[in-house]
């Protein structure tokens, strides 16, 4: 692959997208949105399903405090507002690479789930507080981004580079092609102004079908109650299915982009826009 003719397309595209939202005097969210049907915004949260009368949170044999279970709604709260600055950009990187964006109405992650990740990690490490513990949650906003394997490892490149173009800083990068185990990669990223850390999966069809056919297996495979012995028998069968998908062309190479790359000047002579039809689910 040709790395400096792929960030010369990637930042030549991104400058006509930077021109055409300046010319039309949008802003960069009003024509990212254009891109796309619009998405009504998600649902007002509810309150957990594991609440108690204490105002703590129990379910599946892990608890947190009032205290902290007010700390994860804040947070909630929080990463609900930043999204709405970060969706626009992800489908705009979505339709610009030709991927296919899946589960979009699944992007911020219920506070039931955000709760149970929380008091795991307080249970695992008791010496650790709620706060600690959410600065090292980068999932509660997601994304997944899928192509099919011959066009895998070009759509990577191109929706990672337009987002470090956007100013989010990579702050995790982890390409598990080549390793036992889950086939992907997972991506998480700073977003410029809110400092919201969300993910983004980089996905084919065939590694997200896996995902989601190992999900039940990894869910009963975290819970406190399940025994060494039951933990190892599920990790081999999660193993056994990723196993069987293959690995796209070029996708052990792919890293994360540089950080904060320079903006392109939209002033300057820009190439026509690709006239490729691209697919947004």
């Amino acid at each position: 692959m040709n790395h400096r003719r792929t960030a010369s397309r990637l930042v030549s595209r991104a400058a006509t997208a930077a021109a055409l939202a300046t010319a039309l005097g949008l802003g960069a969210t009003a024509a990212a949105t254009a891109a796309v049907p619009a998405v009504p915004p998600p649902a007002a949260t509810a309150p957990a399903a594991g609440s108690g009368h204490d105002g703590g949170w129990h379910q599946d044999g892990l608890t947190l405090s009032a205290a902290d279970n007010k700390k994860v709604d804040a947070f909630v709260a929080r990463a609900r507002r930043a999204e709405r600055a970060i969706s626009p950009q992800v489908r705009t990187a979505a339709v610009i690479s030709h991927a296919a964006l899946i589960g979009f109405d699944q992007r911020l992650k219920s506070p039931d789930s955000l709760k149970r990740k929380v008091a795991t990690k307080l249970r695992e490490s008791p010496g650790q507080t709620a706060d600690q513990a959410l600065g090292t949650v980068n999932d509660a906003v997601r994304f997944t981004l899928q192509w099919p394997a011959g066009k895998y490892s070009q759509g990577v490149t191109t929706a990672s580079g337009l987002l470090a173009v956007w100013g989010n800083d990579s702050t995790r990068w982890s390409n598990t092609w080549t390793r036992p185990g889950y086939k992907g990669i997972n991506a998480a990223w700073r977003a410029p102004r809110s400092g919201q850390l969300f993910e983004v999966q980089f996905h084919t069809p065939e590694s997200k079908r896996a995902q989601l056919e190992t999900h039940k297996l990894y869910e009963e495979q975290r819970l406190p109650g399940t025994s060494p012995e039951k933990v190892r028998e599920l990790q081999a069968q999660q193993d056994a299915i990723f196993a069987a998908v293959p690995v796209p062309p070029g996708a052990e190479q792919l890293t994360a982009p540089a950080r904060r790359l320079p903006a392109p000047d939209p002033a300057r002579r820009l190439p026509a826009p690709a006239s490729e039809p691209g697919s947004v689910s």
